[in-house]
């Protein structure tokens, strides 16, 4: 079914309650673990349904966050979200002490009685209020920085139409552009300042409420980290710091005298040519039948899967001024339907749409035929791992959207993506700090990102841009305020994908046939379990991140 023609009603939480009771009802008078698998299915009819409504109002309210009508139902959904997770925590807590556990982890595996195990460490009734008010802050978040109104050349742009000037090929226009972009972000800090605050001081009263010290360990479990923990990932931190950091200086000095310059400023971070980055030839229209192409061509299964997300309309891509800023991909259990969001800017971001987007999309397209939804569960490294993949997987066909520059866009890639690696272990070391450090006030906070900087991008300098000189930078960064500690999984996966690089230019069959196997996988085994199984190495491993270096810097050059 096309998007625009699927039915919406508002979920009646009273009545799905009634449901769910009986459900539970039936599942403690099952005689058998397939009488208990036999409810169980009941449930995932209703849970699809749910959670279907609420991500179809979820997406209409993205995609014009002025609508009257869908911002009444995020406000609704916020509330009462959380509400229907303490039905699931109840129903969930139910099979965990089954009886018949050992028939039903036979059904539907280790890894998800491991994530019960979590869901059940992280949620209790007594949360839901303290819940409903980090929702509210952050649909605050995300309405304000929708509303920025730029005065662009007579033209008013939003945060997310001011990116071709942020990388403007002319020096001047980006400078020009930079300090409105900032301004916005100078204007509205002191209420950046205060979501973001009130938003930690909430996080925090949850985990102690929890009895966690504080919301590190409750924010790992939200995160559902079930096979690594903080020390792994500091780990992992550190070898970037040590292998990563030293290596995209190389690169950041390379793009420095490519650009003809004596010092890099933050108005050329993104820039990779002194005659501009690539940008894609096509119209929006274009880009989307080249897509098209290029996935009929890649495998018959991406064939299918592109088919019939243009077949059913499920994108939503073009910017607009009152659509929310970022992009992603989501789901859509009842229609089997991935759908993707995005604000596409006539740069070189709306081909990664194609790739990143549909990577994601194309895993959840695979993992919907899987009759057992808790396969679909996957944790967000592997999440990251299937788009940006992917991303290297379609290099082939660059050509279809850059014309003679496509092999400028793979180098811009190859280094972007290298390059990213320090900024992502940064926003999650920061994201530490301030969650076992939750007193600090926002200058403090300012303090500890500028501090960070300097270890993991010592290349930059912000000039004369007060606000962002003296820390404030990461406001900008949406993962910070809306899904804490998600950040590390872009850096764990961008190595994985790294692998893949490397697999492909060698036996590119081979790695797709590893890339096709790891989506199959889905969540039915453990992340540390599966990256092995597949050919690849496990990040966390000592001297993965070394070899790695070494081998991008052949590349490289």
């Amino acid at each position: 079914m096309k998007f625009k023609d699927m039915p919406y009603e508002r979920v009646d939480f009273g009545k799905v309650a009634e449901e769910m009771n009986q459900n539970m009802a039936e599942f403690d008078a099952a005689k058998s673990g397939e009488e208990q698998f036999a409810v169980h299915q009941k449930y995932y009819e209703l849970t699809d349904k749910v959670r279907t409504l609420m991500t179809i109002a979820h997406i209409r309210h993205d995609v014009d966050t002025t609508d009257e009508f869908y911002d009444k139902e995020q406000e609704y959904y916020d509330e009462q979200g959380p509400i229907f997770s303490n039905l699931v925590i109840a129903y969930q807590k139910k099979m965990y002490e089954s009886p018949y556990r050992d028939y039903l982890e036979s059904k539907i595996g280790k890894v998800a009685f491991k994530n019960m195990e979590i869901n059940l460490k992280s949620f209790d009734e007594k949360l839901i209020p303290f819940m409903q008010e980090e929702n509210a802050l952050v649909t605050e978040y995300n309405k304000l920085i929708a509303s920025a109104q730029i005065d662009w050349e007579g033209e008013t742009l939003n945060l997310s139409l001011m990116r071709p000037y942020l990388t403007h090929v002319d020096r001047e226009i980006r400078a020009k552009a930079w300090k409105k972009y900032a301004a916005f972000f100078e204007e509205n800090g002191d209420k950046l300042d205060e979501i973001y605050d009130k938003l930690v001081k909430n996080r925090d009263a949850q985990a102690k409420a929890m009895g966690y010290e504080n919301y590190l360990e409750l924010g790992y479990y939200r995160m559902n980290r079930n096979c690594y923990g903080n020390k792994e990932v500091e780990t992992f931190r550190n070898q970037i710091k040590e292998y990563f950091v030293p290596f995209a200086s190389k690169l950041h000095d390379r793009r420095r005298k490519r650009l003809g310059l004596d010092k890099l400023s933050y108005i050329d971070e993104g820039v990779y040519f002194l005659n501009g980055n690539p940008a894609p030839t096509g119209t929006p229209e274009e880009i989307m039948e080249s897509g098209l192409k290029m996935y009929r061509e890649l495998s018959p299964e991406t064939k299918e899967f592109f088919e019939f997300m243009m077949e059913n309309e499920l994108f939503d891509v073009l910017g607009r001024k009152t659509k929310k800023a970022g992009g992603y991909m989501t789901y859509l259990p009842v229609y089997n339907s991935p759908f993707i969001f995005a604000n596409f800017n006539g740069t070189s971001g709306d081909v990664d749409v194609i790739t990143h987007e549909c990577g994601h999309a194309f895993q959840g397209f695979l993992s919907g035929k899987d009759p057992i939804r808790e396969h679909a569960d996957i944790t967000m490294e592997t999440a990251e791992i299937h788009s940006m993949s992917m991303e290297f997987f379609t290099e082939k066909w660059m050509e279809l959207f850059f014309g003679d520059r496509a092999e400028d866009y793979l180098s811009m890639h190859l280094e972007d993506a290298a390059a990213f690696i320090p900024y992502g272990c940064m926003v999650d070391e920061f994201q530490h700090i301030v969650y076992e450090n939750p007193g600090l006030t926002p200058a403090q906070r300012n303090a500890a990102w500028s501090r960070l900087e300097k270890e993991y991008k010592p290349h930059l300098d912000y000039g004369d841009c007060k606000r962002f000189a003296e820390g404030g930078f990461w406001q900008k960064q949406l993962h910070i305020y809306n899904y804490p500690f998600y950040y590390i999984d872009y850096c764990i996966a961008q190595t994985c994908a790294m692998e893949y690089k490397v697999m492909m230019d060698e036996d590119f069959d081979k790695a797709w046939q590893s890339y096709l196997k790891l989506c199959n996988l889905s969540a039915s085994d453990f992340f540390t379990n599966m990256i092995p199984a597949v050919g690849l190495v496990n990040p966390f491993e000592e001297g993965c991140i070394k070899d790695m270096v070494e081998k991008l810097e052949k590349k490289i050059k």
